[in-house]
């Protein structure tokens, strides 16, 4: 889709767009002409969503009924889905050992079945038309993975395999699937992965740990604006063949270069360098 083409009648749904990645996202694509759908469960913060032109939509990605009634909806209103961006997520941290199973069961049905169960319901309604954008976002996270982030990276490793699979199912149907991996970007994910950590893991074995996690994050100093990830988005979808993954971000092109040269034993001692 060039920039010429991108005009009102493209529609476009975001999840997770009450903040953060997702809010910038949005408000990005309707500057660019999109007809925006922006879902989230706190629906009260997208007002600016709605006051610049897109349409705010009550949705808990790990709530079927609230996902099909949002995809139904679009479809009634617009008659399609040209492009999808699955960014609904959060970081669940806590030592493998203290985080309870439900809660990590949670971590996954949002962070992968969510975007799973959104994707296969938006997917019919682009082979019918022979054009698509899926736009998965993923992390750095979903390449390396650190202590106390278990369930996290689990989750992100599974969305990096699940697109990859995707990718080669769909593309007969003119549908492209792109990755986005962003590595610190200046969000409330930081704040609720270390309260989260605190919440499991912050009195007990763990709790050492819990505290060089936080000074770590402390260290790194004033993340990129999302921004840094809506140019990047914008890129892919006025490329003709984009990439199947982009990244940016805080430490973002390091983290990656650096998993895919260095052994296990490597990354892991320069990880818990890192939490000296």
């Amino acid at each position: 889709m060039s920039s010429t083409t991108a005009k009102s009648d493209s529609v476009a749904l975001i999840t997770g767009a009450s903040s953060g990645m997702g809010k910038d996202i949005a408000l990005r694509l309707i500057s660019k002409g999109y007809a925006v759908y922006g879902a989230a469960r706190r629906i009260e913060r997208m007002k600016d969503i709605e006051a610049a032109g897109g349409t705010a939509l009550s949705v808990d990605v790990a709530d079927a009924a609230s996902v099909v009634a949002a995809i139904d909806r679009i479809i009634a209103e617009r008659g399609r889905i040209d492009v999808l961006i699955n960014n609904a997520g959060y970081g669940q941290f806590g030592a493998l050992e203290d985080v309870p199973i439900e809660v990590g069961r949670r971590q996954m049905e949002v962070n992968l079945i969510g975007a799973a169960h959104v994707t296969q319901l938006v997917l019919p309604h682009m082979r019918a038309r022979k054009f698509g954008k899926i736009i998965n976002i993923s992390s750095t996270g979903g390449k390396v993975a650190s202590p106390l982030g278990g369930w996290y990276h689990a989750s992100k490793f599974a969305l990096e395999g699940y697109s990859d699979s995707l990718r080669n199912e769909v593309r007969p149907f003119g549908v492209d699937v792109i990755v986005i991996e962003p590595g610190g970007i200046e969000t409330e994910w930081g704040g609720i992965a270390e309260d989260e950590a605190e919440r499991y893991s912050g009195k007990g074995p763990y709790a050492d740990l819990v505290v060089k996690m936080r000074r770590a994050m402390s260290g790194l100093g004033k993340m990129p604006s999302p921004r840094v990830v809506s140019d990047l988005i914008v890129r892919a979808l006025e490329t003709k063949r984009p990439r199947t993954r982009y990244h940016a971000g805080r430490l973002a092109g390091p983290i990656l270069f650096m998993r895919r040269w260095l052994s296990d034993r490597a990354m892991d001692r320069l990880i818990m360098l890192a939490l000296r």
